[in-house]
């Protein structure tokens, strides 16, 4: 006699659970992602819930806190930007390894609006990813220095304007996503031209040493 089928409910920890746990977890990080992309990083949680068709209290069960959602749902975009950095640190031109990393960054800004928030928001409780910004926060003092000392990068240049060109190119990124990578690429061509060193440069004012989670809306 043929077995029957069973009636019988997934039980915990049968794979039909884990399976529809993690379509839970991530459509919980794909709506995480587009609503930070389109709004920042200070979205409600709750907006997160129904953009992903879940309760609240699903989300938290998967992300006990604001801050475990937002860095899982950067942590692809830390890491590729923490390879750009790699790969400019071992670049033996200072100028274009500079370059190469500032236009990325602001690029990745100029397309998603959560990601620079997120990159220089302190996340004290969330390890890994701290780690990984701070080693990424680490290899820029580096290229700003190896610039500087080539002589490539103006000699006045400090390391939080960095943030302050970011708090620029921040303000294009309220366009449409194709207006704001044009302007953001406009932008950066003209401040990249504004930091190279030249024999007649004239000397700013000083730097306001704004804080590299001077854009970070969480901590």
């Amino acid at each position: 006699m043929p077995a029957q089928p069973s009636h019988n409910p997934p039980q915990p920890g049968s794979d039909a659970l884990r399976a529809d746990a993690r379509e839970n977890r991530d459509r919980i990080l794909r709506a995480a992602r587009e609503a930070y992309a389109l709004h920042g990083i200070d979205v409600p949680i709750s907006a997160i819930a129904r953009r992903a068709g879940v309760g609240v209290a699903t989300l938290y069960r998967r992300f006990p806190t604001r801050a475990s959602l937002i860095t899982e749902a950067f942590t692809e975009q830390l890491a590729e930007c923490a390879g750009v950095l790699d790969e400019a640190l071992e670049d033996p031109d200072p100028w274009r390894a500079f370059c190469t990393v500032f236009t990325k960054v602001c690029a990745m800004q100029a397309a998603d609006r959560g990601f620079t928030h997120a990159f220089l928001a302190r996340f004290p409780d969330e390890s890994s990813y701290a780690g990984e910004r701070d080693r990424a926060e680490e290899g820029l003092a580096l290229l700003v220095r190896r610039a500087k000392e080539a002589g490539a990068l103006r000699s006045d240049f400090d390391v939080s304007d960095v943030v302050l060109a970011l708090l620029a190119n921040n303000g294009v990124a309220n366009s449409t996503q194709a207006e704001s990578a044009a302007a953001s690429r406009r932008l950066v061509g003209y401040l990249l031209e504004s930091f190279r060193a030249r024999p007649d440069i004239k000397q700013l004012p000083p730097p306001a040493r704004l804080g590299l989670d001077r854009l970070g809306g969480a901590g």
